[in-house]
């Protein structure tokens, strides 16, 4: 097969595969490429590694037409897209090493032409530093002057909602930074395949950043509404309750409170506009710390109710960061659940999760951690702490609750 039919997706994860798989669906041809052995095995096979709904259909019928296929090394391909994570460190710094990586694996397979996409997200100047390691490595060829020996580099965020991605991915607006504007330009003719929102341009930069501020902004929401329920709970006030009231105003829409803020965006993505400018994110730092102050305050209530059990049994249903998927990452529910375990002398953690078969590592080693359907930790739960609203527990007869201590963070049996 030509390479200049090929686009070549770095990291099959919970957005590379989406994107590999929704490219292939609209005719490119494309290669995944994964550490992850599992990972390139199972999209072999035409199944998904984990939990988002219509994916699956989609990859399984993309690799049966021969359209994707997953391997562990980098190919040559016209079109790299570098979907890799950018976590950040214990000082709230971006690790860009899995996005450097990646670079150092294109590099050797470049000729001149190709067009590179970094659709991590970034802090202000990553497009562009991975951009100057490829160059740094490939000294025969330059960056985007229209030349032969020229490539293209631009970052194009994903910007999709886990449970919805494949609804999104092709119904939401895109935006598109390239690091020079042909860069941008070959871009957008790459997302037009498949992307039927608006594809805004920009410069790499300001993609970067924009995509950072989408997501502060719903941190800076988010810490509104758990600030209002520490207080509220100081106040002996319903916090749901209240918050209905307040909606009621014309111009207020306030969201609902929770255990606190996961996932690999929203709970990290803030840490990059802090980093970038330390002196001035103050309002986007203090978000952060109130969310993450979030999970001390319910396992603080939790605490206090077991204290009256001898060896108290508690029930926690859900410990992804969000509703109907199996992410756990940054996930402040199994972050509560653990530290449950450690603090609890005597007493069992009964974990109710729908969307995995095992523990993580972190609860398996615990001795007073079990992995239970929703029934039969209800039925020998003392406490049920309500962490993620799951459809499953949106369905619970009520009735299971009534001689229970319910701690519910979602508001889901007020």
């Amino acid at each position: 097969m030509e390479t200049d039919q090929i686009v070549c997706v770095v990291g099959l994860g919970y957005i590379g595969l989406p994107t590999a798989a929704i490219l292939a669906a609209n005719g490119s041809t494309v290669i995944g490429v994964d550490v992850n052995e599992r990972h390139v095995d199972e999209v072999n096979a035409g199944r998904v590694p984990f939990v988002e709904p219509d994916l699956e259909s989609v990859v399984a019928g993309v690799v049966a037409q021969g359209r994707l296929r997953a391997q562990a090394q980098v190919p040559e391909a016209a079109i790299f897209i570098v979907a890799v994570p950018t976590p950040v460190t214990t000082t709230h710094e971006v690790d860009d090493s899995f996005v450097l990586a990646a670079a150092d694996s294109i590099a050797p397979k470049l000729h001149g032409g190709e067009l590179i996409i970094l659709e991590s997200t970034s802090p202000p100047g990553l497009t562009e530093r991975m951009a100057e390691r490829i160059l740094a490595l490939r000294t025969d060829l330059t960056g985007g002057s229209g030349e032969s020996n020229s490539l293209y580099f631009a970052h194009c965020p994903e910007r999709v909602l886990p449970g919805r991605i494949m609804v999104e991915i092709v119904s939401n607006d895109r935006i598109i930074g390239g690091v020079t504007p042909d860069a941008a330009e070959r871009a957008r003719e790459l997302y037009a395949t498949f992307c039927r929102g608006e594809l805004l341009l920009t410069d790499a930069r300001t993609s970067e950043m924009a995509k950072l501020a989408e997501n502060s902004y719903r941190d800076l929401n988010i810490a509104f509404a758990n600030e209002l329920s520490v207080i509220s709970d100081r106040l002996g006030i319903d916090v749901w309750e209240l918050i209905e009231l307040a909606n009621h105003h014309p111009r207020v829409d306030i969201l609902k409170p929770g255990p606190g803020v996961g996932g690999h965006c929203i709970a990290v993505d803030p840490w990059f506009i802090v980093a970038a400018a330390p002196d001035d994110a103050r309002l986007v730092r203090l978000a952060r710390e109130v969310n993450d102050a979030k999970p001390a305050f319910v396992l603080e209530q939790v605490l206090a109710k077991a204290a009256r059990y001898r060896t108290p049994v508690i029930a926690a249903l859900g410990i992804a960061f969000k509703a109907d998927i199996d992410d756990l990452r940054e996930s402040p529910s199994k972050a509560i659940v653990e530290n449950l375990a450690i603090a609890l002398a005597h007493g069992t953690l009964l974990v109710v999760e729908p969307n995995v078969s095992d523990l993580p590592d972190e609860l398996a080693k615990l001795d007073n951690v079990e992995l239970v359907d929703v029934h039969a930790a209800i039925g020998r739960a003392d406490i049920v702490l309500v962490l993620v609203d799951h459809q499953p527990f949106k369905t619970l007869d009520r009735a299971l609750l009534k001689e229970k201590v319910l701690v519910d963070t979602k508001g889901l049996f007020r």
